[in-house]
């Protein structure tokens, strides 16, 4: 009799660096991801790369419009702190005001980006494919 093999259902927690100004965009990610992941805040960009090495999130969601250092400054600058061996590569996130705003997502070392206004399922299923590694949209820049 062959021995049955059991599968564990049990998620594990995964921390979540959100980097935003508004406070709508936490309460729909809060609302996304139902309890299921630990989301550490701040509230603009010139301090994810502090927050990333203290927190040293699983993901980095990052609102395009924060402050005077927005999440594709906040992106380039994780990108090379990862280049430069002070911090793992984690995935990035970002949050688009616009579908315009695409072409600057592609620039900014992002791996997946998503446009507001938020919608849960939609945000929730990038967020699973960004922790398991699955990006959703090809960011090599187009020549």
């Amino acid at each position: 009799m062959a021995q049955e093999q059991h599968r564990c259902t049990i998620r594990t927690v995964t921390d979540i660096l959100l980097a935003t100004d508004a406070d709508q965009v936490l309460d729909e990610i809060e609302a996304a991801v139902g309890g299921t992941h630990i989301i550490h805040r701040v509230r603009s960009g010139e301090e994810v790369v502090a927050a990333t090495a203290a927190v040293d999130p699983d993901l980095v969601i990052l609102d395009l419009q924060i402050g005077n250092m927005g999440g594709g400054a906040a992106s380039l600058a994780l990108r090379q702190e990862e280049g430069a061996g002070r911090l793992d590569r984690r995935p990035i996130l970002l949050l688009l005001d616009r579908e315009a705003d695409e072409f600057l997502a592609r620039h900014t070392g992002a791996d997946d980006w998503i446009v507001k206004p938020l919608d849960a399922f939609s945000l929730l299923r990038r967020i699973e494919a960004a922790l398991a590694n699955e990006g959703v949209v090809d960011t090599t820049p187009k020549a």
